[in-house]
């Protein structure tokens, strides 16, 4: 794992830690090929980012670390939402205006689509367009507003960013949970009014999420069933859901995650 870079040298960390509850910096030394320096300098950014807690060695899991921050979700179901963000990729052409908001699914999303050319993304997600911003074929367009550190987002008043006539050609959300009586749903209602805003600038609305979100609890809609163009789930999701939402008339599309084969095969091939 030798020249990994950093971000993924420290979700690495949290991976490890989920595992082991505990890592040290001759091990994760070995595992990443770096100094003593370097290892330590990445303990120090999770634990600024609450992450984790420092001990004397190396690191241990920081017991009631905040559920809802974006580092913490980026770990959970990660192949699932990977293969979802390919899918949700065929939907984008070169040319497009879309929009991404800030979940982490979009955020895989950003980085299946940052060699689009031509392509105008309008975000709340500061990893989204982090990650698009390196791409000098693609506009970014982040709306003005507050910062919430814990989702790594943008809320509030988006002002002007929507006041001409322009469409989207199509916007990609993911959610805290869904029903076709209901549409897309969120928890937060700064979230909801975010989403809303940007959902109404768009053409084609795809939900994207892993198939734990069914059945969860939420309180706000902020797409309704009938302006959804398409869904996106894993393999997981149940057939009674993709015929709920097939009598509505949205498409379910449900994706398997790659073996790692399979993913050693692309990376050879390229």
């Amino acid at each position: 794992m030798a020249g990994i870079a950093e971000r993924d040298r420290q979700q690495a960390v949290l991976r490890l830690l989920d595992e082991a509850g505990k890592v040290g910096v001759g091990e994760l030394m070995d595992r990443f090929g770096v100094s003593a320096v370097t290892i330590r300098k990445d303990l120090e950014a999770l634990e600024r980012r609450r992450l984790l807690r420092r001990v004397r060695g190396g690191a241990v899991a920081l017991v009631g670390a905040d559920e809802g921050a974006f580092d913490m979700r980026l770990r959970h179901a990660t192949a699932q939402k990977q293969a979802i963000a390919r899918k949700a990729a065929t939907f984008v052409q070169d040319g497009d205006a879309i929009a991404l908001d800030c979940s982490t699914t979009c955020y895989y999303l950003a980085l299946e689509i940052r060699s689009r050319r031509g392509l105008v993304v309008v975000t709340n997600g500061l990893r989204a367009a982090d990650v698009l911003s390196e791409s000098d074929a693609v506009t970014v367009v982040l709306p003005g507003g507050t910062v919430r550190r814990s989702s790594q987002s943008i809320v509030g008043d988006f002002g002007d960013v929507f006041s001409s006539r322009a469409r989207l050609n199509s916007g990609f959300f993911g959610l805290r949970s869904l029903a076709p009586a209901d549409g897309l749903m969120e928890l937060s209602s700064e979230e909801t009014a975010v989403k809303r805003r940007l959902a109404a600038a768009c053409t084609d609305i795809y939900g994207l999420f892993d198939s734990s979100k069914v059945g969860r609890f939420a309180l706000h809609p902020f797409v309704t069933s009938d302006r959804i163009a398409g869904l996106v789930s894993d393999e997981g999701l149940g057939d009674d859901t993709v015929g709920q939402w097939a009598e509505c008339g949205v498409p379910v599309h449900r994706v398997a995650p790659d073996q790692p084969s399979a993913r050693l095969s692309r990376v050879e091939a390229g």
